[in-house]
């Protein structure tokens, strides 16, 4: 469906990690959108690192991608890099200059990009809708130790750099709603593709058990391997698969082969492909993420669309845990023993589930989210041309 030339829309989407050359629920999302927007007659632009050779400009799925600097790791000491986050917002600020947007969306993260998005916004009379996709608080305590105050005042200062505020999730629009009284944030989250995932086949890897994730701290796939290790012996021929990449990898390999679990735990990277994940999450019947810090947990989201039902935390900053009923998983506390408990039952009623699981995955269809999104820019845009006239 192409829409009439007054209401296309020329959009800007700012992250610094760009899929599919980095995996993330956040780059997933942005990328989801920016094709489907495409689709409906719009022009999309995503400025990141650049991933890729050649030209900084890259046309994929008609997306137009901007490699605003050279890709960097992110990670250093189990930590996100200051170095990286203010390397691409130093860069972002002269390379988004060149040109002009009917809208601007900028993903909270890493923070200092949303300031020089900020100033071009300012400039050019352009509206700047910041995306949360989780928010921390006190949580920048435990992650900084004293030097979470920093933390803290940046991540304040960022929800008041624009009336037009987005959350992924409840969780995170109700934690970013108590410092933001004075403006309303509203809720579009993350989606599927459940006709794509229901056509995909099905990997010839056994799997009982899956993981999906950045391998950080924060999503406790310690606890995980320490659980499958408490019911291993009860049922020693079950498989877990753990996706993932990150600064935890090198632990949780040590972690294993001290359990004596190599020829049941496999760490894989994450697949090049969509379609090869979504075939290694149908190969398994339960999945598992046990993460105290969730923005929203799209890879919970694609689980449930694949038929397994959901084992995670009962924590206040663990989003996925909206996504679980009594039909589509099940919530433990942060302790070996109670993800071992939890996962037992799981394994144990994952057919009798399955159908529920796929039911209440519907409910995120991206074509749905799509539209919900464009109807919000629609909006925004609307709004500051009126506020301009009456201005100007």
């Amino acid at each position: 469906m192409v829409m009439p030339e007054c209401n296309r829309l020329k959009i800007a989407f700012v992250y610094d990690a760009v899929y599919p050359y980095v995996k993330g629920g956040v780059e997933r999302r942005v990328f989801e959108l920016a094709v489907r927007l495409v689709k409906r007659g719009h022009e999309v632009h995503i400025f990141g690192m650049k991933y890729w050779d050649g030209d900084d400009i890259l046309i994929r799925d008609s997306v137009i991608l901007h490699g605003v600097c050279p890709a960097e790791p992110f990670y250093a000491n189990g930590r996100r890099t200051l170095r990286e986050a203010i390397r691409f917002s130093i860069r972002l600020l002269p390379y988004l200059a060149r040109d002009r947007f009917a809208i601007i969306d900028c993903q909270q993260f890493p923070y200092l990009s949303c300031f020089s998005v900020k100033v071009i916004a300012v400039i050019q009379r352009t509206p700047l809708v910041i995306t949360w996709h989780e928010f921390w608080g006190d949580y920048w305590y435990h992650y900084l130790g004293i030097s979470g105050i920093f933390g803290k005042g940046i991540e304040r200062l960022v929800s008041r750099l624009s009336h037009y505020q987005v959350a992924v999730s409840g969780t995170t629009s109700d934690a970013l709603t108590r410092i933001r009284d004075c403006f309303p944030v509203t809720i579009i989250p993350n989606g599927i593709d459940s006709g794509r995932i229901a056509r995909d086949h099905t990997a010839q890897e056994k799997t009982d058990i899956i993981f999906v994730g950045r391998l950080i701290r924060e999503k406790h796939t310690d606890l995980l391997i320490r659980a499958f290790a408490l019911i291993s012996p009860e049922q020693p021929t079950l498989v877990l698969r753990i996706i993932g990449e990150g600064p935890e990898s090198e632990s949780l390999d040590l972690l294993i082969r001290d359990l004596g679990l190599n020829d049941r735990v496999f760490i894989h990277r994450f697949e090049t492909e969509y379609d090869a994940l979504i075939a290694r999450i149908k190969a398994a019947r339960i999945f598992v993420l046990p993460s105290t810090r969730e923005g929203f947990g799209i890879a919970a989201l694609e689980a449930l669309a694949c038929g397994l039902p959901v084992v995670t935390v009962d924590h206040p900053a663990n989003a996925i845990r909206n996504l679980v009923t009594e039909k589509t998983g099940f919530l433990c506390a942060l302790s070996a023993e109670d993800l071992a408990m939890a996962m037992k039952k799981a394994l144990v009623r994952h057919e009798a589930m399955r159908e529920d699981c796929i039911a209440a995955s519907r409910m995120f269809e991206w074509d749905r989210i799509t539209l919900q999104c464009e109807n919000y820019y629609q909006s925004v845009v609307a709004g500051t041309d009126a506020m301009s006239r009456e201005s100007d």
